[in-house]
């Protein structure tokens, strides 16, 4: 019963939230590092197969120990809720965008700078605190919670555990910078694979539950403008569903990157940050009764036939 391990996974989350102390991905993103130290040297071929073997030890344990774990019936009913929760970051986000919010709402700019940082990877002095937050809600609705729970629909538990830790990678290692431009191809690459399926899916539901017209219009115009094969579509179609105006020329660890202006309407403000997040609820709430229904009629038809 996918969708309701799909229902219990979610709510959980919610309830819980991201755990405070002792988050597996932080202890996985340590392990990451340690061996990327070790093992990103020597020329750019070594580096290219450094990267791929770094992935897969990194990856393929935990995941194949999940699969076996999943063989047995209780433990699948008992541990996949579980492990979708550890893959989601659905509340989390809430939790990371309500602080800086209140800052802006209480006029306290350098907060809200310093909250806003905290979640992306831009130059804390220069970014626009307002876009940047909005931004953030959209492209981590993707990565952090419908990637998660288009895998677990299509190969449980595992399926889950593996994207989210292959997305971790990505995020470590998927620069284009000198450091990384080799010892992270694999792990870049591999997520735009995973992604590929997802991210659509993300951008057409951003799309129903927003400005429907005006998101596919920007999902198809420009999203090949932008040089994610799977940002753009999130990033375009949510954009457009907000009715506002986001990307743009981006500052990224002292180097400005030119980013392709998406959307249509305004800049983002404050009040944008809780209609992002609305976005995303809605969203949610449309995959979990859509693949119920789904699942209701595969059941029918199979009692029939």
């Amino acid at each position: 019963m996918t969708a309701l391990l799909l229902w219990v996974g979610v709510l959980i989350d919610l309830w819980l939230g991201e755990p405070r102390r002792w988050h597996p991905l932080v202890g996985f993103g340590r392990c990451a590092d340690w061996l990327e130290q070790r093992l990103n040297k020597g020329s750019d071929f070594r580096r290219r197969i450094s990267g791929l073997l770094a992935l897969l030890l990194l990856v393929a344990p935990p995941v194949l120990i999940c699969a076996w774990l999943m063989q047995w019936p209780l433990l699948q009913w008992l541990l996949s809720p579980l492990v979708l929760w550890f893959t989601l970051g659905f509340k989390s986000l809430g939790d990371h965008i309500e602080p800086i919010r209140r800052a802006l709402e209480q006029g306290d700019e350098p907060e809200a700078r310093r909250r806003t940082a905290m979640i992306c990877s831009r130059d804390e002095a220069t970014l626009e605190i307002e876009r940047t937050a909005v931004e953030s809600v959209l492209e981590n609705g993707n990565d952090a919670v419908f990637g998660a729970l288009f895998w677990f629909c299509i190969f449980g538990a595992p399926g889950a555990l593996a994207f989210r830790l292959i997305n971790t990678l990505d995020a470590s290692w998927g620069y284009r910078s000198e450091r990384f431009l080799y010892f992270g191809w694999a792990a870049a690459r591999l997520d735009d694979l995973a992604g590929f399926l997802p991210a659509r899916l993300t951008a057409l539901s951003y799309a129903l539950c927003g400005q429907t017209r005006r998101a596919l219009r920007c999902w198809r115009l420009q999203a090949p403008q932008h040089d994610s094969p799977n940002g753009g579509p999130v990033m375009a179609a949510g954009a457009g569903a907000l009715g506002l105006k986001l990307g743009g020329p981006t500052r990224y660890r002292g180097t400005l990157v030119k980013k392709p202006i998406l959307g249509e309407g305004r800049a983002a403000a404050c009040e944008d940050l809780d209609r992002s997040l609305k976005l995303l609820r809605y969203s949610v709430l449309l995959w979990l009764v859509v693949i119920s229904l789904i699942q209701f009629v595969w059941i029918l038809a199979a009692g029939v036939f």
